[in-house]
């Protein structure tokens, strides 16, 4: 009872409380989406192709580590039942966000204000924080992973350190830009000795401690990674494991960052990264350990928000947690406000330039409060999230009464949430035709399915490049609007 009467006068848990509630409303539409964003309809044809027992990247394939795709085989690639994990995820990174921030910040508006800014922005549509994308179910273990880090840091922990670095290796295991927190916390390691000086690096107490520290994080951090390539390698499936998690990607980087040489715009940005985490070195005693942790926060996050080069509405999301932070520094210490009010305004500046934010939030409430009220058709509503979602839904209506349960099809599209509509699997191992062209094996190895799984139904759609397979053995059997459906002959 005298627990429930301190928790009733603290301000602090009321305000969790309603800022957890707010989270919630604010994210109940994205519960009822219609089956519409391309990568998602990609999660889900690998949770199915899981749960039918194909091998991960063997068999179907992706180019993100295996945690999202077996959360969605969880599920049974339940849009719903995916989403609502995704508002659980939200939830919980939102309590340990004002744990965080509790013991970063004296000031309580400065707690309040950043934990409001960050349940905010990854509850509306803004950034993406609605679709079940990697980025959203790594803010927990991410933010809990910090927060154990500043714990250990400031008393000796050694449970903490490796319960931090095992939470970012399984962080990582949902998207391997994790690993820029994981360098960004081991960093703070290394600076949070506030009385660092070089000449300790010859006393080998002082290195033996040091290591000893930021060995345990390291080797608890590689504890999870290295038990999912292991189990990759004695299944025969590493080849395409390190496939899809290192070398697609370093292409994907490349591409994006070509500036004189190659790669050479990812090399400017790790200059800079580079020297504004000496500036932190340097400055280390005036910023104490709060601002150490929040500015290489903020530093490594950003240069992984513009790691690819590319202007992804949900990268951003990698970037709230720090930035948010700073938010309360800014109010919080006094002696680096102007600092730090300059360095949020940059960061502003530099995302609202590079990248895309999603503006129909407003009209995104409105369409859902509208369809829950009747003024609203369910063709309406889908076709507001995109205008062809109520044509891959009008495929799966004219389908599903022709597929019995061995029956497959193919779908010559980036929409590969028809492919769910239908429970249904692709032929071979990508599972959209930009996959399929962009991998040397991808036309092969989809000719092979095709040849092995003979498809009853092959769906062409439109604005992808020509068909590059045979159709003799098919007719026509209707033009859905500008989809063209064949049907095998024998």
């Amino acid at each position: 009872m005298k627990v429930l009467g301190k928790l009733e006068k603290d301000f602090g848990t009321w305000f969790l409380i309603f800022s957890s509630f707010i989270f919630f409303v604010l994210r109940l539409p994205s519960l009822f989406e219609p089956y519409w964003y391309g990568d998602e309809g990609i999660y889900q044809t690998l949770g199915l192709g899981i749960n039918h027992g194909r091998l991960l990247y063997t068999d179907i394939f992706d180019n993100k580590p295996p945690l999202l795709y077996l959360l969605y085989g969880f599920f049974n690639s339940d849009q719903f039942m995916v989403r609502l994990a995704n508002l659980f995820f939200g939830i919980l990174a939102v309590i340990i966000f004002f744990v965080l921030a509790k013991k970063f910040f004296k000031n309580k508006l400065s707690v309040y204000l950043s934990t409001g800014f960050f349940t905010f922005m990854l509850a509306v549509p803004l950034l993406e924080g609605n679709i079940a994308n990697a980025e959203n179910f790594m803010h927990f273990p991410l933010i809990l992973g910090g927060y154990l880090i500043f714990s250990s840091s400031q008393k000796r922990n050694y449970k903490a350190l490796f319960a931090s670095g095992f939470l970012i290796g399984l962080a990582f295991l949902f998207k391997i830009v994790a690993v820029f927190d994981f360098a960004a916390f081991f960093v703070f390691l290394l600076f949070s000795d506030l009385n660092f000086k070089f000449s300790k690096l010859i006393n080998k107490k002082y290195l033996v401690s040091l290591l000893d520290k930021t060995f345990l994080f390291v080797f608890a951090f590689l504890i999870p990674i290295s038990l999912t390539a292991f189990y990759f390698y004695i299944s025969g499936g590493f080849s395409y494991f390190l496939k899809a998690t290192l070398f697609s990607n370093i292409g994907y980087v490349g591409y994006g960052n070509q500036f004189i040489i190659p790669q050479g715009l990812l090399i400017l940005k790790l200059l800079i990264l580079s020297l504004f985490s000496f500036f932190v070195f340097v400055k280390r005693k005036s910023l104490g350990p709060e601002g150490i942790f929040i500015f290489l926060w903020i530093g490594f996050s950003l240069f992984n928000a513009f790691f690819s080069q590319r202007p992804y509405t949900h990268y951003l999301l990698v970037l709230l947690p720090g930035f948010s932070l700073l938010i309360g520094f800014v109010l919080a210490n006094k002696k680096w406000q102007n600092f730090s009010a300059v360095l949020l305004l940059l960061v502003t500046f530099l995302l609202f330039k590079n990248f895309n934010f999603y503006d129909k939030i407003v009209p995104y409430y409105k369409n859902f409060l509208n369809f829950a009220d009747g003024k609203k058709s369910l063709s309406e509503y889908q076709g507001f999230f995109d205008k062809r979602t109520p044509i891959d839904y009008q495929i799966a209506e004219y389908l599903r009464p022709k597929l019995r349960e061995n029956d497959n099809v193919f779908i010559w599209g980036n929409n590969a949430q028809v492919y769910k509509l239908l429970e249904k699997l692709p032929p071979g191992r990508y599972t959209v035709a930009y996959h399929i062209l962009s991998y040397k094996d991808g036309t092969e190895d989809t000719n092979k399915g095709l040849a092995r799984n003979k498809p009853k139904f092959i769906i062409l759609m439109p604005n992808v490049k020509t068909y590059p397979f045979s159709l003799l053995e098919f007719k026509q059997s209707i033009m859905l609007y500008d989809v063209s459906i064949y049907e095998r002959l024998f």
